[in-house]
């Protein structure tokens, strides 16, 4: 068999093809907000959002079923809601806004296992680590439109982020309302973190945020060199995952995270920037 056929093949049946296209959709619209998560030193924050999202999923599942747009809607207020506490609570409290994220998210995941767990409908491994292999039409609408609403929203709130994130002082200093910009930004995470549960699960949809995120740090020195970078590195995982999921009999999402690892790992090792061997050379 051909290494054509090889890549190939796995994408002849319709679940495949479905979850690559749900994969490609995160793929491109993630990725950016990982990478302005990095230079924001919020790199957790994603993870702390993507438990914070649970209870509204689960509160979604109890009135909707396992409805995507009930789980979805449910998820993505919870989400708000929880950084807007946070946000609340440090502006109140002149504390560090990830101390608060992390006290809030601790109890809406106790809330949202809890609520989980006393429903006999509901799965609760499906919510937390998602199926990517069991992406129906539903669900690959949401994650496409969540993809394209992030998308043009990061555009629209591109230049004003960059001076937000590199000098919020300066910003606010011309009167340019960084918290406004911060409040959006945190939204588009919101809702890519929401539109990755379906496939990835509530444990594991950030990885396909920040993994290339990080990763991309080692292949480009700039801002824009590292957002096509990222998209690059989470396009060959989605990919590379489906397919050693495919051949190895591997659950589809933590396949497609291990490549993403695997990925940032070679590039910790060998990237051209901030890298062991770049470094060593010079």
């Amino acid at each position: 068999m051909s290494l054509l056929n090889l890549v190939t093949e796995p994408f002849s049946f319709g679940f495949m093809r479905r979850a690559l296209a749900g994969c490609l959709a995160l793929s491109v619209a993630a990725p950016p907000l990982g990478v302005f998560l990095v230079i924001r030193r919020m790199s957790l924050t994603a993870d702390v959002l993507q438990h914070g999202i649970l209870p509204g999923i689960a509160v979604g599942a109890v009135f909707g079923g396992l409805s995507i747009v009930w789980m979805g809607l449910g998820g993505l207020i919870a989400g708000l809601a929880v950084a807007l506490l946070a946000s609340l609570l440090t502006r109140a409290t002149d504390g560090r806004e990830d101390s608060q994220l992390a006290g809030v998210y601790l109890v809406a995941l106790a809330a949202g296992v809890a609520i989980a767990a006393r429903e006999r409908g509901i799965d609760l491994t499906h919510l937390l680590f998602g199926s990517v292999l069991a992406v129906d039409n539903a669900a690959l609408v949401l994650m496409a439109s969540v993809s394209s609403v992030a998308v043009l929203g990061l555009a629209v709130i591109w230049r004003p982020l960059i001076v937000e994130s590199v000098d919020a002082a300066f910003l606010q200093g011309q009167g340019g309302r960084g918290g406004m910009w911060h409040a959006a930004f945190m939204a588009l995470v919101v809702l890519c973190v929401v539109g990755g549960f379906t496939a990835l699960g509530t444990l594991m949809s950030v990885g396909l945020m920040m993994l290339p995120a990080i990763a991309s740090r080692h292949w480009s020195a700039h801002l824009g060199g590292q957002v096509v970078a990222s998209v690059a590195v989470a396009v060959v995982s989605s990919v590379g995952g489906l397919l050693l999921s495919y051949y190895a009999d591997l659950p589809a999402g933590p396949a497609v995270l291990l490549v993403a690892g695997g990925i940032w790992l070679a590039s910790v090792a060998a990237g051209p920037y901030e890298s062991l061997l770049a470094r060593r050379i010079a």
